[in-house]
Formats: structure tokens, sequence, C-alpha cells
């Protein structure tokens, strides 16, 4: 049995000249054959900034989503937002919901639940429509700016994922927000927002613990622009929550590259996912304690069991760039 799925996943990992992953690395194709923990563990992807209604290489990504998807068979989908560049929805009957979500994702295994964590360009749009999609799609599963959801991991084993609305989060007055670029902020109650992170990440007493926002607390100097960089107002209002209360795993998007960060004062690993569309380059210096980065376009898969949280970055060939894994020694009671 482990013969056909190491076959499969030659095939799938495969470059374009023809030549196999399994040629070059045996280890990553290893690696990836323990996604999916069949009978003793919760796998899914994370999809980032996907949004270039069906250019660039939005489509070839989707494709490989979907193809992993068929193996893995992820029991949801996570994303780190803008889902919809450049002006977010109308409402929910907006051709962008078909030409740039119904059709790229198309395939069999993607028709799980899919929850969203709100990126700044779906605040450049109607916010409530990308809620009322809820009733029209059934793996549509977004109803809130943010929202918290517990998956079941084994028996005595939960993960849960707290997704945040960082737009309104990470501005200061030095970048105020525009009230016709962001019509939904003006009605934002960030004190609330952070008080809500705060009260479930107290009450919580799930096995493992991840929060998925769109913006970045550290990231490389990519652009050499302000948004791209270490984000102060993250660091100051945001970190401190999650630091606090031990959280495992801060997994953002928004710069448009991987890139996985350790801070030495804290377990809480930082990490950014790629664009699912269109990637950037990273210029300027890497963040302190910068443990990997990569321009390439791709998604991040997970796997996660009692006592480990594996994750995979998947480059836009379906080849693993990097991996990491957490291990703690025993559940918590």
């Amino acid at each position: 049995m482990r013969n056909k799925y190491l076959l499969i996943l030659a095939l799938f990992l495969g470059l374009l000249n023809g030549s196999s992953l399994l040629a070059q690395d045996s280890r990553y194709a290893d690696a990836v054959t323990t996604v999916w923990p069949k009978g003793k563990g919760l796998s899914f992807f994370i999809v980032s900034d996907p949004g270039r209604n069906g250019l660039d290489m939005q489509k070839i990504v989707a494709q490989r989503i979907g193809d992993l998807a068929q193996i893995i068979e992820p029991k949801f989908i996570a994303s780190t937002g803008d889902i919809f560049h450049f002006k977010g929805v109308e409402s929910v009957s907006d051709p962008l919901w078909f030409s740039n979500f119904e059709s790229i994702y198309p395939q069999a295994d993607l028709m799980c639940p899919w929850y969203i964590a709100l990126g700044n360009h779906e605040h450049n749009g109607s916010v409530q429509a990308i809620f009322d999609y809820s009733k029209v799609s059934r793996r549509w599963k977004t109803k809130s700016n943010y929202y918290t959801q517990v998956h079941k991991i084994g028996a005595k084993s939960t993960l849960r994922i707290i997704y945040i609305d960082t737009t309104p989060l990470e501005r200061d007055e030095t970048r105020p927000l525009n009230p016709e670029s962001f019509p939904e902020m003006a009605s934002q109650d960030t004190k609330r927002q952070l008080h809500w992170i705060d009260s479930v990440l107290t009450a919580s007493k799930e096995t493992w613990t991840i929060v998925l926002g769109h913006h970045p607390i550290y990231s490389n100097n990519s652009l050499a622009k302000k948004e791209y960089q270490d984000n102060d107002e993250m660091i100051m209002k945001v970190n401190p929550i999650l630091k606090r209360h031990k959280v495992d795993f801060y997994f953002s998007g928004h710069c448009h590259t991987f890139q996985h960060i350790h801070k030495a004062d804290t377990n809480m690993e930082y990490v950014i996912n790629t664009s699912a569309g269109l990637a950037r380059e990273i210029e300027g210096d890497k963040a302190k304690g910068t443990l990997f980065c990569s321009p390439e376009e791709g998604f991040l898969a997970c796997a996660v069991t009692d006592t480990e949280f594996h994750f995979w970055l998947v480059n836009y060939k379906g080849c693993v760039i990097y991996d990491f894994a957490k291990f703690k020694k025993c559940l918590k009671e």
C-alpha cells in the first residue's frame, strides 16, 4: 500500500520536464505521504492571497491544490484572506464568485468547508456579501469578521483555530483607513475584537491552538514597504495576547512570500503563507529569526495528531520546498 502512495506522489510531484522528486530527494516524497494521518489525525490546507481572477499563477496553483487534495482528502480549507483582489465583491451575485473562486476550485475534494480570515481586499468591497455567500454556497463558511472553530483530532485531542480580522488592527494614525476604500471599517471596534481574542484563548482547553490573520506580525522587508515589514501595531496589540496564552502557530499572508520566523522569547511559530496566485520578490534584509523564506507561489498543507503539528510548504510545481514539525509530550487535561 505504501508503494502505491509513493507512486501516486511520484506522478504528482513530477516536474515539468518529467523528472520526479523521488529521484532528487526521497525525504520530501516520504514526508508528504505522512500528511494525511489516516484514522488518527486531522489534515487541512491553508490557501492565501489567490485572487487573480484566474490569471497569473492562480489556475496552476489551484490545480496543484486539487491534485494533492485528491490524495490527502483535507477536512477543510483555511485561508488568510484576499480571496478577491482588488476591490472585493459587491454582492452574492458578483461574477467574481464564479470567475475567481467557484470555477477555480471545482475539484470534488475541494468541496469541503472553506473558512476565511478577511484580508484588506475583502474590506475594499462588501464585507456583508462575504458573510451572506455562506447562504449560497455550502462550502463557504465565513459568517463574521472574526470567529473560532474547534476540530476533533482524536478521541481526546482537539484543534482550535481562531480567525481574526487584522485590517483594522494593523493600522495607526500614520496610516489611517480611507473610508472610501474601506467602507466597513468605520463600524469596527478594535478593542472589542482584542478582548474577544483574549477571552477565547483564556477559555480554550484545546490540545493545539492556532490563529489565522491576514497581516503578519513579523516579516521580511519585502518590497521595502512599511506594510510588508514587521508590523508595529500587530506587535503591540496582538502579539502579547498570543504569547501570553501560548498559541502554537500564527499563520498569515499578505506578503505573497513563504516565510517561517521564530523568536527567542516565545514558543509560537510565525508562518507567512505565500500567494496562491502571484508571488513577490523578497527584497531587503531578512527578519531576525527567519528560518526559511521563498518568493514562489504555492500553498500550505497541515497534518495534526495528538502530539504533532506538521506543515509543508508546497510550491506551484507541487514540490515540497520546506517542512516543519512541532511536538507535544502529552495532552492537555
